[in-house]
């Protein structure tokens, strides 16, 4: 399967669910559209996220996610989500990449070499961890290069926690 094929059955499942919120807005309370929102466009959207989050076609995603959040909310076409993501407690669709990403390498870290296993000195950066050198830009904007260089700007105290996922969630 190709992956323009697959993104358009995403923007696809993620339109309707936004008619599924749109029919349900005037009958359900908006703890109830947010339930809904969650049980089926958020699952859609999120899974695989990793690996499409950094794609071309990801303002498309955005795009019905900022409806579903206004249909939720019953906002006008009009109006910034900014604020109605912050009070319905939903990432935005690269928050919940970056989220991904740090997940994925905290549960995997085995899978990567920290820059004190390269040099002996004691620098600011010893516990990051390694970026392999590579030419290639597909590489570099692959999930292994894109997790690290994640993972490294996360503050120490999370980095610590990155053993226990529900504490790594919720620290900041």
């Amino acid at each position: 399967m190709s992956w323009k094929l697959h993104i358009d059955q995403l923007c696809s499942k993620l339109k309707s669910a936004c008619f599924i919120l749109r029919t349900l807005s005037s009958i359900l309370t908006q703890q109830n559209m947010k339930i809904i929102y969650f049980s089926y466009s958020h699952s859609i959207m999120t899974y695989g996220v990793i690996f499409r989050g950094n794609s071309t076609d990801r303002n498309n995603v955005f795009k019905l996610q900022k409806r579903a959040i206004r249909l939720i909310t019953n906002s006008s076409n009009r109006t910034s989500c900014r604020r109605l993501f912050k009070e319905l407690g939903i990432l935005p669709l690269q928050s919940q990449y970056i989220l991904s990403l740090a997940l994925f390498v905290a549960k995997n870290v085995e899978l990567f070499m920290p820059n004190s296993d390269i040099h002996t000195k004691n620098t600011r950066s010893k516990s990051n961890l390694f970026i392999p050198q590579t030419r290639l830009a597909k590489c570099q904007k692959g999930v292994y290069f894109a997790g690290i260089r994640i993972f490294n700007f996360i503050l120490e105290n999370i980095k610590k926690v990155s053993d226990n996922t529900n504490k790594f969630k919720s620290e900041r």
